[in-house]
C-alpha cells in the first residue's frame, strides 16, 4: 500500500503528510454527512405541488383569489374533490346516498386512527372538509350516475402524518374505501377524482422518489462503473462519494426547503437526485481516468493524484459552474417552481463538485494501487490511452475532418427541422400521468355525465351592477354550460341564498363544459377574459382554468428569458475557459445544434412511439437547460484536454491526441449521465418521461456524435485559428 521511498525519492515525513491530510478530509466528510445524511431522508415532507402557490402576484388569477378569499373563510382554501357513483339512479338510492354523506364527516382517517396507543379524534375527515360546505348528492339528466361533491379545506394537501408522509393520500384512501364499500351494497361504482384526488395520486406517483427512484439510479451507476473499470472494487469510491453529494445537498436543501427560503416539490426532489448522481459520477469518472494516466507517469501515487488534479481541477470547475449558474439563471422564472429548482440543482452540482474534488481523490490515495487490480497501472510511462477505438477514431478525423463535419452537420440540422413541430402546448392533470389511476379514469368518466367544469367552476369578480350583463356575455361564450353567482352557505335569508357582495362586488362561477384542467378549459380563459374585459377592464378571472392557464403563460415567458441568458453566460465562461472566442461560439453553436435536433428527434419519438398528445409549457426550457448545460461539459472537458495538447503538439495534432486520450472517459460519462436520467422514465409521469427521454438522447447525441466526431473535426480543419484571439492560434 505504500511505495518504496527511493522510487518516490520522498521522505518518510513528505509521505505522511498527504496521508494525514487524506485521512483528516475523510473523516470530515463522514462528519457532515451524519449530520445532513438523515435530513436527506426528510425531504419529501417539505414539498409544495400546487401550480397555484407557483404563480407570481401579477398574474390576473392570483389577484381573482386574493378577493375571493374575502368572500367565505374556506371559499379560496377548498381543494375540489369529487366522488362519481355510476349505476341506475332512483329517488331511493338519492334519499340513501345523501343520508350517508350526513355520516361521512365522521369517518376516521385510515392508518391514522390509532396514535400514540389511542383514538385520536381530530383526525377525522370532518378536520379536513371545508366548514359551512353542505354535503349533497346530485343525479345526471341521463339517470345514470350520481356526483358528490367533497370540497376540503387546502391544508389537507400541505398537511403531513405523524410519519411525515402526506396526509392528502391517507384521506382519498379513507373515501374510496368508504365509497367502494356502500357503491359495492347499492349497486353503484364509485370513481373518487378532482382536483384532491389527482394531487393524491400524484403525491403517490412522487412517493417513489424516496425508494424506486434513488436505488434505481444506484443500481444502474454501479452496473456502468463495474463494466467500465472491471474491477470489483475500484467502482464503490466513486458510488459512496456520489452519494455523500446527494445526502450532503438534500440536507441543506431540506433545512431550507423548511424554512421557505427555497420551495421544493417533487419534481425537483426526482431531478435532484438524478441530477447529483449523475454529475458526480461523471466528475469521478474525469478524476479516475486522469489518475490512472498519470500513476503510468509518476512512482508515487501522491505525485499522480497532483498531476492528475492540476489537469482536471480547472475543467471540473467550470464544467460544474457552467452547470450551476445555468440553472441559477431560473431564479428570473416567473415562477416560484422553476426558481426553487435553479438553486436546488446549484446545490445539487455545487455539492457533487466539492465531493469529487476533496472526498474521492482522499480515498483513492488512501487505498493506493491496488483499489485497480486487476488491472492494475504500474510506473512504466505507457499511455494505454493511445491505443484502441478511439486511437482509431482519431485517425478517421484526421484523415477526413471537412466531410465529416459537413456530413454530422447536415444530419443535425434535418433533425432540427422536426423540432418546429413539437407540442409543447400544455398537458391536462389526467394527460400528466403515463399510466391511468382512479382520478384520471374518474376525470373521462365524469364527462359522460356531467359537464367537464361540474364542481370546479372559472371564478370571475364583477361589480356587483354588472352581475346580469357580465352572466349574459359569458352565456354566450361556446364552452361554458352556467354561470351562477356566488352565496354564502352560512347566510340564509328568508328568500332563500342571497347573493354575496363585499366591497361592492361579486363573484361568478361557470362551469365549464369541458374538464378544468385541460387544454381545452386554458385555452377558453383568454376568450373569457377578452369578453368580459369588453365590459370592464378591471374584472378578474380565476379559478383552476385560469391557473394553469397562467402558469402556461409564465412558462413561456421564462423561456423567451432565460435560454438567450444562458447562452449568454455560457459563452462567457467559455471565452475565459479557453482563452478564445472563436472556440467559445463555435462549441455554442454545435450544442445549440445538437439540443434542436433532440427536440426534432422527441416530436418524431413522443408522436409516432410513446403516443404522447404533447408536452409541457415549460418542456423546451428544462430540455434546454440540462441538454446545454450539461451537452457542454463533455465539451469542455476535451477542448481543455486538446488546448493542454495543442501547446505541446500544435492544434491540428493536439486535437487528435486530446480525442484520443479523452474519447473513453467522456464516452462512458455520457452514458452514465443518460442512463441516470432515463430513470426518470419509471416514475408515471409524462413530463419527467418526456425529460428522461430527451436529456439521456440529448446527452448521447452530444458524446458520441458532437464530442467525438464534428467538434473535432471542425477543430482539425479549421486549426489554430480556433484558439483566436489568443496567441495560441499560431500553433498550427
Amino acid at each position: 500500500m505504500t511505495e518504496t521511498i527511493g522510487a518516490s525519492k520522498k521522505s518518510k515525513k513528505g509521505i505522511r503528510r498527504p496521508f494525514w491530510t487524506a485521512l483528516i478530509v475523510i473523516f470530515l466528510w463522514f462528519g457532515a454527512s451524519g449530520v445532513l445524511g438523515p435530513l436527506f431522508g426528510k425531504l419529501t415532507s417539505v414539498q409544495t405541488n400546487d401550480n397555484s402557490a407557483f404563480l407570481p402576484t401579477k398574474a390576473e388569477s392570483t389577484k381573482a383569489s386574493q378577493i375571493v378569499a374575502r368572500f367565505s373563510a374556506s371559499e379560496n382554501t377548498k381543494l375540489p374533490t369529487l366522488v362519481l357513483l355510476e349505476g341506475s339512479v332512483t329517488p331511493a338510492k338519492l334519499a340513501l346516498i345523501n343520508a350517508h354523506l350526513q355520516s361521512l364527516p365522521q369517518r376516521h382517517v385510515e392508518y391514522l386512527t390509532k396514535y400514540n396507543g389511542s383514538l385520536d379524534t381530530g383526525f377525522q375527515l370532518s378536520k379536513y372538509l371545508a366548514p359551512n360546505s353542505p354535503l349533497i348528492a346530485f343525479p345526471s339528466q341521463d339517470g345514470r350516475a350520481i356526483l358528490l361533491d367533497l370540497p376540503m379545506v387546502y391544508s389537507s394537501a400541505t398537511t403531513t402524518l405523524p410519519n411525515g408522509k402526506p396526509a392528502l393520500t391517507a384521506i382519498i384512501k379513507t373515501i374510496r374505501a368508504d365509497m367502494n364499500a356502500w357503491g359495492a351494497q347499492n349497486g353503484f361504482v364509485s370513481h373518487v377524482t378532482g382536483i384532491g384526488a389527482l394531487l393524491s395520486d400524484l403525491f403517490g406517483a412522487f412517493g417513489g422518489i424516496d425508494s424506486t427512484l434513488l436505488f434505481a439510479t444506484l443500481g444502474v451507476v454501479s452496473f456502468i462503473l463495474i463494466f467500465v473499470y472491471r474491477s470489483p472494487v475500484l467502482w464503490i469510491l466513486p458510488l459512496i462519494s456520489a452519494m455523500f453529494a446527494l445526502s450532503t445537498a438534500g440536507g441543506i436543501i431540506y433545512l431550507l426547503a423548511k424554512h421557505h427560503i427555497v420551495t421544493l416539490n417533487g419534481q425537483s426532489q426526482g431531478i435532484l437526485t438524478i441530477l447529483v448522481l449523475g454529475a458526480a459520477t461523471d466528475y469521478a469518472l474525469l478524476l479516475i481516468a486522469r489518475y490512472r494516466e498519470e500513476l503510468h507517469h509518476h512512482a508515487s501515487r501522491f505525485d499522480s493524484m497532483r498531476a492528475a488534479y492540476r489537469g482536471i481541477f480547472e475543467p471540473i470547475l467550470a464544467s460544474g459552474s457552467t452547470v450551476a449558474l445555468s440553472l441559477m439563471v431560473l431564479l428570473l422564472s416567473d415562477l416560484s417552481s422553476n426558481r426553487g429548482l435553479g438553486p436546488i440543482g446549484a446545490i445539487g452540482i455545487a455539492s457533487a463538485m466539492l465531493t469529487i474534488l476533496t472526498l474521492l481523490p482522499a480515498l483513492l490515495v488512501i487505498f493506493g494501487r491496488w483499489i485497480f487490480w486487476p488491472r492494475i497501472p504500474r510506473f512504466d510511462d505507457v499511455d494505454a490511452n493511445l491505443m484502441g477505438l478511439w486511437s482509431k477514431v482519431g485517425k478517421h478525423v484526421a484523415k477526413r475532418p471537412r466531410r465529416l463535419w459537413m456530413i454530422t452537420s447536415l444530419g443535425l440540422i434535418v433533425l432540427a427541422g422536426f423540432a418546429t413541430t413539437l407540442q409543447a402546448n400544455g398537458l391536462s392533470t389526467s394527460q400528466s400521468f403515463t399510466t391511468r389511476p382512479e382520478s384520471v379514469v374518474g376525470q373521462e368518466l365524469l364527462l359522460k355525465h356531467f359537464p367537464g367544469g361540474e364542481g370546479q367552476p372559472t371564478q370571475v369578480i364583477v361589480k356587483r351592477e354588472q352581475a346580469s350583463e357580465v352572466t349574459a356575455r359569458l352565456l354566450r361564450i361556446k364552452g361554458i354550460s352556467s354561470v351562477v353567482t356566488y352565496h354564502d352557505p352560512g347566510i340564509i335569508t328568508s328568500g332563500g341564498p342571497s347573493m354575496t357582495a363585499i366591497d361592492g362586488k361579486v363573484v361568478l362561477n361557470a362551469t365549464l363544459t369541458m374538464a378544468p384542467d385541460s387544454v381545452g378549459a386554458r385555452e377558453l380563459i383568454p376568450v373569457i377574459r377578452t369578453a368580459v374585459h369588453a365590459i370592464d377592464p378591471t374584472i378578474l378571472v380565476g379559478g383552476g382554468s385560469a391557473v394553469s392557464y397562467d402558469v402556461d403563460q409564465a412558462s413561456r415567458h421564462d423561456n423567451r428569458l432565460i435560454i438567450p441568458v444562458v447562452l449568454i453566460l455560457i459563452g462567457i465562461i467559455l471565452s475565459l475557459l479557453l482563452r478564445s472566442i472563436f472556440a467559445a461560439g463555435l462549441l455554442l453553436v454545435t450544442v445549440v445544434l445538437s439540443y434542436a435536433a433532440t427536440l426534432g428527434v422527441c416530436q418524431l419519438v413522443f408522436h409516432n412511439i410513446f403516443h404522447f398528445v404533447g408536452a409541457d409549457t415549460s418542456f423546451p426550457l428544462f430540455a434546454f437547460v440540462f441538454l446545454v448545460a450539461l451537452g457542454i461539459d463533455y465539451n469542455i472537458f476535451l477542448m481543455t484536454r486538446v488546448r493542454e495538447e495543442s501547446v505541446k503538439l500544435g492544434t491540428r495534432d493536439g486535437v487528435i491526441k486530446g480525442l484520443t486520450v479523452t474519447g473513453g472517459v467522456i464516452t462512458s460519462a455520457g452514458v452514465v449521465l443518460a442512463s441516470t436520467f432515463a430513470i426518470l422514465g419509471i416514475l408515471p409521469l409524462t413530463f419527467l418521461a418526456e425529460l428522461a427521454f430527451a436529456v439521456g438522447f440529448g446527452v448521447l447525441l452530444d458524446t458520441i456524435v458532437v464530442r467525438s466526431i464534428l467538434v473535432p473535426s471542425l477543430v482539425r480543419d479549421i486549426g489554430g485559428k480556433i484558439w483566436w484571439p489568443s496567441k495560441l492560434q499560431n500553433k498550427q
